[in-house]
């Protein structure tokens, strides 16, 4: 049996997750790709050793700090911003019962980011048409589902609001059950309306000013 003290696989992690993070950050990679492109970086052609990948956790914060460090005097507003327009957005499909997800509800969103909703009907084509009735322009994907991969992947409207980009993900009503539950840790993974308001009046409160 090995530990940390013995394995350098932990500072391995480490390292992949921060050069994972200035991709996330500098060039809007997911965390997926990020993170293998970030191995073949650090490790070069040496052969990969099990769970040597960060997870989006430990890359999620990682992040966070290349934003204290880099970014301290742009990022607050822009996430401030994005926060608005999702706010904007979401009232105006209300109906559908939105969630935000994604870097700018945990906070991480930057210069690159873009606003995932996650939306809720008896019926995708209900949503087809009241956006192409308001003149939406709409860009059809899937996604996958967030319960997981035993689930079918999900029809995804993508869009621009206020020239920002927005990836909604269609889903059954039935699937609202239990989609505001924390993580076992406490985190946070999809808020709604008056979540979102709360997160843009602390961010009012702690003197955060808004991108022009």
């Amino acid at each position: 049996m090995t530990n940390d003290a013995f394995d350098d696989s932990a500072q391995w992690r480490l390292e992949i997750a921060a050069a994972a993070a200035r991709l996330v950050a500098q060039d809007g990679a997911d965390y997926g790709s990020a993170k293998r492109k970030a191995a073949r970086q650090v490790l070069g052609d040496a052969p990969q050793r099990p769970n040597i990948l960060p997870d989006n956790d430990m890359i999620e914060e990682q992040v966070r700090q290349y934003h204290a460090l880099f970014l301290a005097d742009s990022q607050p507003a822009r996430l401030f911003q994005l926060r608005t327009i999702a706010l904007q957005v979401m009232q105006a499909l209300q109906q559908f019962h939105p969630l935000l997800s994604g870097p700018v509800l945990n906070g991480t969103a930057g210069p690159h980011d873009e606003i995932y909703l996650q939306l809720f009907a008896e019926s995708a084509k209900e949503i087809h048409i009241f956006l192409l009735n308001k003149n939406v322009v709409l860009d059809m994907s899937e996604s996958p589902h967030f319960k997981g991969a035993r689930y079918d992947a999900v029809e995804t409207a993508s869009f621009l609001w206020k020239n920002e980009g927005v990836h909604a993900a269609l889903y059954e009503l039935d699937d609202m059950r239990g989609a505001l539950k924390t993580k076992a840790d406490g985190k946070v993974l999809r808020t709604d309306i008056a979540g979102l308001r709360s997160l843009l009046a602390a961010s009012l409160a702690d003197g955060v000013p808004a991108a022009d």
